[in-house]
């Protein structure tokens, strides 16, 4: 079902910046469906660069600050119920986690920043891990940077979208958690997502709704993330 602020988009408005994501044709639904919910297993986690697997297939990572919800949609988008494992400890997550998906792409999902539970030289160590990787791997063709929908672009989503800008690496931003917030909250919402993004270049121009609890957005991530080689 179209979120309100879906249906006002497609109205005959005049045109967004950063309008959200419509739905996907069938085949392209179809062809989502088939890469994230078919053969798609955990590969490794990495704790330097000379750890990444091959290069060799196209990486789309998730990025967020600790407790957005990034496990939760990677399980969701799967269909799996433990694939990425959650947590209600911010922070967990302490390595870069690969996962195959089909033969064409990696899954990345990215450590948790922001607030964590850890001394102060992990948080660093996972700090210089991700800039690294951000930076120095070639097969990275978008990363997906999850915000929270209670609480929209915060000072610590700066600090990554700026990075993504230095690195050159196209980002896509997902509101997770549009369940938890009125309908009437949406357009607020956005407007305040939107004026963050107008700031970065590296900002891909349409925003994901998603609700890993529902299942908001997630054939329409699926598809976007198929369509991505």
């Amino acid at each position: 079902m179209a979120s309100p602020a879906e249906r006002a988009e497609g109205g005959g408005q005049a045109a967004l910046p950063f309008p959200v994501a419509p739905a996907p044709t069938p085949e392209a639904a179809e062809a989502g469906r088939r890469l994230l919910t078919g053969q798609v297993e955990f590969l490794k986690g990495v704790v330097a660069m000379a750890g990444l697997p091959p290069a060799d297939r196209v990486d789309i990572c998730f990025a967020g600050r600790s407790n957005v919800g990034k496990s939760s949609l990677i399980n969701a988008l799967t269909g799996r119920r433990s694939l990425a494992r959650a947590s209600n400890t911010p922070g967990r997550t302490q390595e870069i986690n690969f996962f195959t998906a089909g033969a064409t792409h990696y899954l990345v999902d990215l450590p948790g920043y922001g607030y964590a539970q850890a001394p102060l030289p992990v948080v660093e160590r996972w700090q210089k891990l991700l800039k690294s990787y951000l930076a120095g791997r070639q097969t990275l063709r978008r990363a997906f940077v999850l915000v929270d929908a209670r609480h929209g672009v915060k000072a610590v989503d700066e600090d990554i979208l700026t990075l993504l800008d230095k690195s050159a690496v196209t980002f896509q931003c997902v509101l997770t958690k549009i369940d938890k917030i009125k309908d009437s909250e949406q357009d607020k919402v956005l407007s305040q997502v939107r004026g963050a993004l107008a700031r970065h270049p590296a900002a891909f121009p349409e925003i994901v709704l998603t609700s890993s609890e529902r299942g908001d957005g997630i054939e329409t991530l699926r598809a976007i993330i198929a369509g991505i080689g």
